[in-house]
């Protein structure tokens, strides 16, 4: 049983800076590609950044350069560091856990958190 559960959502002011975490139990992130998406009101879910079983990071355009996402292999989690945070920003984010695929497609992940709200006000 695959399990990924996120925290460290919340509000923060636009210009603050958040973090999340993604524990993972029944599936181990330092051999599969780990993500986080995230869906704001009335949007698709997107792609916002991955960290694949090789340890390559990959990002949207829209946030590169603020968001950085990290594993730590012997805690079993994933983190996404968010800075410099817009008001555009605002969505559920999702961890997401997958095989060794196009570590960009939503199709490509198996197992997804509950989700966390960031809320970012202006």
């Amino acid at each position: 049983q695959v399990q990924l559960v996120e925290s460290g959502g919340g509000l923060v002011q636009a210009g603050g800076s958040m973090r999340l975490s993604c524990a993972a139990s029944g599936r181990t992130v330092s051999n599969n590609n780990m993500a986080w998406f995230r869906q704001a009101p009335g949007k698709a879910r997107e792609f916002v950044t991955a960290i694949s079983w090789s340890g390559t990071t990959y990002y949207a355009d829209s946030v590169k350069g603020r968001f950085t996402i990290s594993r730590d292999n012997a805690k079993n989690t994933v983190y996404l560091q968010m800075n410099s945070l817009k008001p555009e920003d605002t969505a559920v984010y999702y961890c997401a856990a997958g095989g060794k695929g196009a570590p960009r497609g939503i199709n490509e992940y198996d197992y997804w958190g509950q989700g966390t709200q960031v809320t970012v006000s202006s």
